[in-house]
C-alpha cells in the first residue's frame, strides 16, 4: 500500500480525494494543513502546523513529513498549490500528481491561458489596459473575473462605465472580457500518461454558489462540439490525469472557452457516481499504472449542501439500543443509518446489545422479527424487556451508551447512571 500525502486537506478538491479514495485497497491518505479547518474532521491520519505556501519554510516541512511519514507521493489540493509543489517535485523526491509544471503555470492564469488557445479554440474577447481607459467607448455589457484563482470573489457582469471603474478600483488586477450570454458547462477530461484523451464530458453547472457548482448533470446535447473543444485543448497544452475547463455559449450559439484548471473539477463526483473516478485514476497514472474506464449509462443529478463532521470525545465498550422506532422505523423499515454506526461498532470491538420491549402481536416475536430482517447475528445479546419493567433496570455496564427513541428512557438512564444518551437525530454526531 502507497502512502499518498493529500495538501491542503480541507480544501474542496481534499474532500474529494479522501470521498474517492479512501477505500482503495492500494493507497492509504495523509491529510496535511497549515491552518485546522474541515479536513481534520475527516482524514483519520492528519498532520497539521505545516507552513503557509508563502512561507519559506513550506518545502523543507512538506519534505520532512515525505520522510518521517514515508509518503510515496503528494497530492496538491488547491490551484496555487499545485503550481508550487509540481515546481519542487525533485526537490520532494516523489511524484506530485498534477499535470507538468509548465501546464500548471499556463492554467493559473486566465490571461495566459487564452494567449496560449486564441487561435486554437473560440476564446472570448480580452480588453487591453488602453482599451479600459476609453470606457465609454466598450460594448457593453462585459464581464469581470480575476486573472489568477477560482470562485466568485470579483467575477461580475458589468454593465457600463460607472460599474468598470468602481470594479477596479476594488479589484485592479481583474480581467474584463467580452460577455458570454450563454449557458455555463464544466467539461471534466482525463490524460493518460501517455497524453492522450481517455475521457472528456460536459455537465451543466445549473446552479452556482461561490463559484462552486452546487447543482449539476451531465450533458446530452451537442457532445461534438463538447468533444472537439476538448480534444484542441489537449493537443495543444500537456496535461497529465484529471483537469476541466469550463465554456459557455456566446452571442452567436458557440461555445467558448471560460478557463482551463490542472486539476479535478469540485464537482466532478457527478461522473464518480457513474463509475469515473478522476482522483483515484489520476493517483494510478502517477506511477505509471494504466487506466481503464467503466462509465454507467444510468442518469444522474448531484446537488451540493453543507455537511456536517463531529469529533466526541467519547469512549465506550457497549452501546444498549432500543428496537422499536428505533432500529425499526414504521413498523415495516430498518433504519440504515443507525445500522451503519452499529456495524462500525462491531469493526472496533464494540459490543452490541439490543434492549427491547417489542410486543407487537401483529409483527410476530421479537426474535422471529429479527430472524426475518436478518438482524439476529448482529447484536452480542438480546434482552427482552417484560412490558412492566423498566429498561433502566436491565442496563449492567455504565461503561456504555444508550440509544432509545424515547425521551423518558434516555432521561432514566441519564439520570441514574451518568450515561451519555442519544436520540435518532443524535446519530450522526457517534
Amino acid at each position: 500500500m502507497k502512502n499518498i500525502l493529500v495538501f491542503p486537506c480541507g480544501s474542496e478538491i481534499a474532500l474529494e480525494v479522501y470521498r474517492a479514495a479512501i477505500h482503495s485497497a492500494h493507497f492509504h491518505l495523509v491529510g496535511a494543513s497549515s491552518v485546522n479547518d474541515h479536513g481534520k474532521f475527516v482524514f483519520e491520519d492528519y498532520v497539521d502546523g505545516l507552513p503557509f505556501i508563502t512561507d519559506a519554510g513550506f518545502i523543507p516541512a512538506i519534505k520532512k513529513v515525505i520522510q518521517e511519514r514515508d509518503i510515496d507521493a503528494v497530492y496538491p489540493a488547491m490551484d496555487a498549490v499545485i503550481e508550487i509543489l509540481k515546481s519542487s517535485e525533485a526537490e520532494l523526491g516523489v511524484p506530485v500528481i498534477s499535470s507538468p509544471v509548465e501546464t500548471t503555470k499556463i492554467c493559473l492564469s486566465k490571461s495566459v491561458t487564452y494567449g496560449v488557445l486564441e487561435n486554437v479554440v473560440r476564446t472570448p474577447k480580452l480588453y487591453s489596459k488602453a482599451e479600459l481607459a476609453n470606457a465609454d467607448a466598450l460594448p457593453y455589457p462585459l464581464f469581470a473575473k480575476p486573472d489568477v484563482g477560482y470562485g466568485s470573489r470579483g467575477a461580475r457582469k458589468i454593465n457600463s462605465a460607472v460599474e468598470l471603474a468602481a470594479h477596479l478600483e476594488t479589484f485592479p488586477t481583474c480581467i474584463v472580457t467580452e460577455f458570454l450570454p450563454g449557458e455555463e458547462f464544466t467539461v471534466d477530461c482525463f490524460s493518460d500518461k501517455n497524453g492522450k484523451l481517455v475521457f472528456s464530458a460536459p455537465r451543466r453547472r445549473a446552479r452556482i454558489m461561490n463559484g462552486i457548482s452546487v447543482n449539476t448533470m451531465p450533458v446530452k446535447d451537442d457532445l461534438e462540439s463538447f468533444d472537439k473543444m476538448a480534444e484542441s485543448i489537449n493537443a495543444k497544452i500537456a496535461f497529465r490525469g484529471a483537469w476541466f475547463f469550463q465554456a459557455k455559449y456566446d452571442s452567436n450559439g458557440k461555445l467558448a472557452l471560460m478557463e482551463v484548471a490542472s486539476r479535478f473539477g469540485g464537482s466532478s463526483s457527478l461522473f464518480r457516481a457513474q463509475g469515473v473516478n478522476f482522483a483515484l485514476m489520476s493517483i494510478f497514472d502517477a506511477f505509471d499504472i494504466s487506466v481503464a474506464l467503466l462509465r454507467n449509462s444510468y442518469d444522474v443529478e448531484m446537488d451540493r449542501a453543507l455537511d456536517n463532521k463531529y469529533k466526541v470525545n467519547l469512549k465506550y465498550s457497549e452501546v444498549f439500543v432500543d428496537f422499536d422506532d428505533c432500529i425499526y422505523l414504521e413498523k415495516k423499515f430498518v433504519n440504515d443509518a443507525l445500522m451503519a454506526f452499529l456495524f462500525r461498532c462491531i469493526n472496533k470491538g464494540i459490543k452490541v446489545s439490543l434492549l427491547s420491549r417489542h410486543d407487537d402481536v401483529k409483527l410476530g416475536k421479537l426474535d422471529d422479527l429479527l430472524k426475518q430482517l436478518r438482524l439476529t447475528q448482529i447484536f452480542d445479546r438480546i434482552i427482552h424487556v417484560d412490558p412492566s419493567e423498566k429498561k433502566i433496570d436491565y442496563i449492567d455496564n455504565t461503561d456504555a451508551i444508550f440509544i432509545d427513541d424515547s425521551f423518558a428512557e434516555r432521561k432514566a438512564v441519564a439520570e441514574r447512571f451518568n450515561m451519555p444518551v442519544f436520540s435518532l437525530d443524535m446519530i450522526e454526531v457517534l
